[in-house]
């Protein structure tokens, strides 16, 4: 009938059209989706990190569990890389300066973190430490990320365990981890603004649409 011979004609159309083009969608993300990735992780972390410090600080008890306990910084804490570098001095590096400053630092903390974690007395917060530590390697991966995205050498492999010998007493041992949390606090504080900054130079990712075609 009529639609048979319809239906015949739409098919004979059909297979001798010329081959469709093939549709790519080529993405050039990669580099701002990992900042903004890295940025996100950096304000996760420092959230998480406000409770397991009260949590922790609680652990130690007093006077480091106290508002107002404000120690000077020990030689001894010197091992803990510092984040209170001038503001001006840390803006003026270059991003890839900033950037292996920071992997190369929370490479070292989670080191002296994971020492921390084998000495705590508490499942809890043994458990808390845990999850903390699994987060903060995720953030050293991240920046690595970022930076071989940007095609910025990744610093040389991670540190050793540190080695330096135990604190002579107690005290000293959580002044210790009194000062670990406290840099860890300022690192994450001063590299979110980092990545905010950096997100801001790097254009959003942009969606390129390429036609493949054959028999054109």
């Amino acid at each position: 009938g009529d639609s048979w011979g319809i239906f015949t004609f739409l098919c004979a159309a059909l297979c001798n059209l010329p081959a469709l083009p093939a549709l790519n969608c080529s993405e050039e993300l990669g580099t701002s989706q990992s900042i903004q990735q890295t940025y996100d992780l950096t304000r996760y972390l420092e959230h998480q990190l406000r409770t397991l410090a009260g949590t922790y600080l609680n652990y130690l008890g007093p006077p480091f569990n106290e508002p107002d306990f404000n120690p000077p910084r020990l030689a001894r804490a010197e091992r803990v890389p510092s984040a209170t570098v001038d503001l001006d001095l840390w803006r003026g590096l270059t991003d890839n300066a900033r950037l292996a400053a920071n992997y190369r630092a929370y490479s070292r903390l989670l080191c002296y973190l994971r020492v921390l974690d084998g000495q705590v007395g508490t499942a809890e917060l043994r458990h808390r430490l845990a999850h903390f530590c699994a987060s903060l390697q995720g953030l050293v991966l991240s920046i690595g990320g970022v930076m071989s995205s940007l095609g910025y050498p990744l610093p040389a492999g991670p540190p050793a365990p540190p080695g330096a010998p135990p604190a002579s007493n107690d005290f000293l041992k959580k002044m210790d981890d009194f000062w670990l949390l406290k840099e860890l606090q300022t690192w994450l504080w001063r590299s979110a603004k980092d990545f905010n900054r950096l997100k801001k130079k790097v254009p959003p990712a942009v969606v390129t649409l390429r036609l493949e075609a054959r028999g054109f």
